[in-house]
């Protein structure tokens, strides 16, 4: 079984001055949530998503060697690194990066070697209301990957992806899912036998051919800040007087939606898709302090489409993040209707009219 010690670098065949390389890394949407985390960014149950495919960050890692004497120079900061966000010095950004690059220094202590310029953008609106420390952290955990693959090239393809999946997991849990695609599953579940605690993996099974080519479309009803961070949600688990039970749920809700990703069951995926989500806002409705994220228009979104599907029969459905946003999942074949559909009714619930077609992705690319 691979361990925490497995992802620290210790020999390297060559050395590099400098270079570059590019990375884009979606974001992703959980089937099955994670809501609740032990130490070291360690998810409390198992959790399974859509890796998405437009709403993406791409980032280019520009590295020099740094002139450092055999004894540490005091004056200079242990990681040096500029960040840009589209191209211009994203200062807010940098305490996030910094936490990150010395949670993961055990891991890869080259890193202390160079100076790093880090050009980050999205292809979504900033600030749209959608998670971008998945796809960022994912993003840019695939570029420091390729930095030590070239510090040690005899490193084989599947041992890349696992530590770039464990990496990114220690900047943003979720970011760990965005690694690879279509659909993964990160936290240990009896039935996967290659599922782990440490980072994402790919679902093992043949997946339906349903599933294949399914549709997000991510309905923007409130671009502002989170009420409350993602860290302190998953911190007001520990307490929790549900905490167990759902910890549970999800053991349960992944091993059904298992099967249900195998023989297609529509009807099935929306019972436990739904109840997912409704079940992550419960939590934090139940939690002290409490929270209420969804927004009067999340109410209003999810009972059309209750309606739409009772009355056309077409198997649409809905699941949230920690937010306001509705994400509406649905087959391929539906989508003229679908679409249609959230024209006519819908759109008037968004944030500007704003809403963001995506669809199942297959994770991280190098763009060069």
């Amino acid at each position: 079984m691979i361990s925490e010690k497995d992802f620290i670098a210790t020999q390297f065949s060559q050395t590099i001055e400098e270079g570059n390389f590019e990375w884009s890394a979606p974001s992703n949407i959980a089937l099955v949530k994670y809501w609740g985390k032990k130490d070291h960014q360690i998810p409390a149950n198992p959790s399974i998503s859509f890796t998405l495919n437009n709403c993406k960050t791409i980032t280019k890692l520009v590295f020099s060697k740094r002139e450092i004497s055999a004894t540490v120079d005091k004056t200079s900061a242990k990681f040096s690194f500029e960040l840009l966000f589209e191209g211009k010095p994203k200062e807010d950004f940098k305490p996030k990066i910094q936490k990150f690059l010395e949670r993961i220094e055990v891991y890869c202590p080259y890193l202390t070697n160079y100076h790093f310029t880090i050009d980050t953008q999205n292809t979504f609106p900033h600030s749209s209301g959608i998670a971008s420390s998945a796809s960022g952290m994912a993003a840019l955990a695939m570029n420091i990957m390729s930095l030590e693959k070239l510090l040690n090239p005899e490193m084989s393809e599947t041992y890349f992806y696992q530590k770039a999946s464990f990496l990114a997991r220690l900047g943003s849990g979720s970011a760990c899912r965005s690694v690879k695609g279509s659909i993964v599953v990160w936290g240990k579940h009896e039935e996967i036998k290659e599922s782990s605690d440490l980072f994402g993996v790919e679902f093992p099974f043949e997946i339906h051919s349903t599933f294949k080519k399914y549709q997000d479309t991510i309905l923007l009803v409130d671009k502002g800040e989170k009420q409350v961070s993602s860290t302190v949600g998953h911190d007001l688990m520990h307490n929790h007087p549900y905490a167990e039970q759902r910890f549970l749920q999800a053991h349960h809700n992944l091993s059904s939606i298992k099967s249900v990703l195998e023989n297609g069951n529509l009807e099935e995926f929306i019972k436990i898709v739904e109840s997912e989500a409704l079940t992550l806002h419960a939590m934090m409705m139940t939690s002290m302090p409490y929270f209420i994220l969804m927004k009067p228009n999340t109410l209003e979104i999810i009972n059309k489409i209750w309606k739409f599907r009772n009355e056309t029969k077409i198997p649409v459905c809905f699941t949230l993040d920690a937010g306001a946003n509705v994400h509406i999942l649905y087959p391929e074949n539906v989508t003229v209707e679908t679409l249609q559909f959230i024209k006519d009714e819908l759109v008037g619930y968004c944030q500007n009219g704003q809403y963001i077609c995506d669809e199942i992705g297959f994770g991280s690319q190098n763009i060069i």
